[in-house]
């Protein structure tokens, strides 16, 4: 940590390391400090001096303790994307990235590498001059809540921000992303210049990873292999990280309090202009949103300042508590029945508080508003107007 200061909420926040490790759970091996981020020596052979049998050689390094430079990252993306390396191969790697800790510069190096590999978006000069919101979490927190964010990118449409909303199909839970806004009839499966289009001219798009990653067609096995074991992996965070659209803003929501400080630093390196990351209390849980159940650990940055962490309860922005049992969800058709109404004014409860809540933060992170207080404001009027029922129905004509 760093020295000291006082944040936009009023709180003294603290400076963020420019290269902290990411620990999994309590294993010593993501604790202990790293001998070097020095590559090993080159060989004389080709391909900048690896082979494939260098891809040993790199979980051997990361047994040892040693963090990875970005020309090894770069490399160990080439062969995780490559049909030629083995499963068994790639997750002895990523078991032995996770047991070392994954440090900020290198889920920075990797999501770099990951989005050169993604398809491109071709978004005009004026949609890209403005921001650009994307509003997801890592999932993971397996709680079974409703898709609160895909609902909070709709409020935030309605409310006049550009939502780039990057996603997938359920992983840990019954619906993700991709089933829900299906279940709402919005399209998933747009091209990229369509995408760009309803970007620019109804306020959202929906960005498919499976359509945008090509690479991780050849990285699922392996994360299959690691999620038997009950492994968790570099890939459980970078989902957000890799939004094909570049977004300048986002709200990003993770499953653990310790990963908001570094996620919160790699956004910031691959050039977002502001940025929230969120994990809120729910009992003896975490939830991948800001939580109106209890208190939410944060990490946030503007543009040109340093990440700052804290803390946000709902109560400061006059939003009531809630208990887990209130955002309950389900599969996608009762996920899309909640949102749809939330949208259209007929939810009244703790469903819509939490949307309105995490809303309000991603408004305030779009430069929309000058407070989350207001944000909140905002996106409980984009409701109440109708705006947001009528960006469904124009989303879903």
């Amino acid at each position: 940590m760093r020295a000291a200061g006082r944040n936009k909420n009023g709180r003294i926040g603290v400076r963020l390391e420019r290269d902290c490790v990411i620990g999994w759970g309590t294993h010593l091996a993501s604790k202990r400090r790293a001998r070097s981020d020095a590559p090993y020596p080159r060989s004389a052979s080709g391909h900048g001096g690896f082979r494939v049998s260098d891809f040993a050689k790199l979980t051997q390094r990361l047994r040892e303790g040693h963090n990875l430079s970005h020309h090894e990252v770069a490399k160990a993306v080439e062969l995780l994307a490559s049909p030629d390396q083995t499963p068994e191969s790639k997750s002895d790697f990523l078991v032995a990235l996770a047991a070392k800790g994954e440090t900020t510069r290198e889920i920075a190096a990797f999501a770099q590498e990951l989005r050169e590999r993604s398809i491109a978006v071709p978004l005009d000069a004026e949609t890209r001059a403005g921001p650009i919101l994307d509003v997801c979490g890592t999932g993971g927190d397996q709680l079974n809540t409703f898709n609160i964010s895909t609902a909070v990118g709709l409020v935030c449409a309605a409310a006049g921000v550009r939502v780039a909303k990057h996603g997938n199909r359920a992983i840990t839970s019954q619906a993700g992303s991709a089933d829900v806004l299906e279940a709402l009839g919005i399209p998933t499966a747009l091209s990229p210049a369509d995408a760009a289009a309803s970007l620019r001219d109804r306020n959202f798009a929906f960005f498919f990873a499976q359509k945008y990653h090509p690479a991780f067609q050849h990285i699922a096995p392996a994360r299959k292999l690691c999620a038997e074991r009950g492994q968790r992996t570099i890939f459980n965070i970078m989902g957000p990280l890799l939004n094909p659209a570049r977004p300048s803003a986002q709200l990003v929501g993770v499953p653990r309090p310790q990963f908001c400080q570094p996620v919160a630093v790699v956004l910031q390196s691959l050039g977002l202009r502001q940025a929230m990351v969120v994990c809120g209390q729910a009992g003896d849980a975490f939830l991948d949103e800001l939580s109106t159940i209890g208190p939410s650990t944060t990490a946030s940055f503007e543009f040109g300042a340093e990440p700052r962490s804290g803390t946000l309860s709902p109560t400061e922005v006059e939003i009531p508590f809630s208990t887990l049992a209130d955002l309950k969800g389900g599969d996608k058709t009762v996920n899309a029945g909640i949102i749809r109404a939330i949208l259209e004014g007929r939810e009244r409860g703790a469903k819509r508080d939490a949307v309105v809540f995490n809303a309000g933060a991603a408004l305030y992170v779009a430069g929309r508003c000058a407070t989350i207080r207001e944000g909140t404001v905002l996106a409980g009027a984009a409701i109440d107007s109708g705006a947001a029922g009528a960006k469904l129905k124009q989303l879903s004509a």
